[in-house]
C-alpha cells in the first residue's frame, strides 16, 4: 500500500462498500420475495382460490412457457407452484420477513406444520442461518427434537456447536 493511503482510510472505504453491497443484496432479495408473492397471489386469484383452474392444469404450464421465454430460468412449473403455495401460506404480505431470501422461503415451504415454520423463521433471523443451515436444521428435525426433549438446553447446545 502506498504511503498516500492509510490502512484506516482503506478499511473505512472497504466497510462502506461492503455495507452498501449487503444492503443492495437485501433490497433485491426482498423485492424478489415480494414479486414471487404477488405472482402467487395472481395465480390463486385467477384460479378462484382453487387448487387448479376450472379448465384444467394448463394455466401453470402456459405461464411457465411464456415467462421462461420472456424472463429466462426460474419460472418452471415447479417454481410457479411454489409461488402459488407461498401466497397461500403467507396470505398477509405484511407477515413476510425481509431478512429471508426466496431460497429461505423455498426451504420453509416444505414444512406443513405452521408452528414449526414460524419456529424456523424466528431461529433463522435470530441466529442468522444461511439457507444451507436452515435446510440442515429442518432435515435434522430440530423443531421436533426440541419439542420432544425434556432437556431443551442440551438440544439447543448441540445445534449451536
Amino acid at each position: 500500500m502506498t504511503k498516500l493511503i492509510s490502512n484506516n482510510l482503506y478499511d473505512d472505504i472497504k466497510n462502506i462498500l461492503n455495507l452498501s453491497r449487503n444492503k443492495a443484496v437485501k433490497a433485491v432479495n426482498s423485492s424478489m420475495v415480494e414479486a414471487y408473492w404477488n405472482i402467487g397471489r395472481l395465480i390463486v386469484e385467477f384460479q378462484g382460490g382453487k387448487d387448479s383452474a376450472e379448465y384444467g392444469t394448463s394455466l401453470i404450464e402456459d405461464l411457465s412457457i411464456k415467462l421462461t421465454k420472456d424472463y429466462g430460468a426460474g419460472f418452471d412449473k415447479t417454481n410457479l407452484r411454489r409461488m402459488r403455495k407461498f401466497y397461500l401460506i403467507y396470505v398477509n404480505r405484511d407477515t413476510l420477513c425481509h431478512e429471508l431470501s426466496w431460497s429461505h422461503y423455498r426451504a420453509l415451504l416444505k414444512i406443513e406444520n405452521s408452528q414449526a415454520r414460524e419456529f424456523y423463521i424466528e431461529e433463522c433471523i435470530k441466529s442468522g442461518w444461511s439457507v444451507r443451515e436452515l435446510s440442515r436444521q429442518i432435515n435434522s428435525f430440530y423443531f421436533e427434537r426440541l419439542l420432544a426433549s425434556k432437556d431443551k438446553k442440551s438440544v439447543i447446545c448441540r445445534v449451536v456447536i
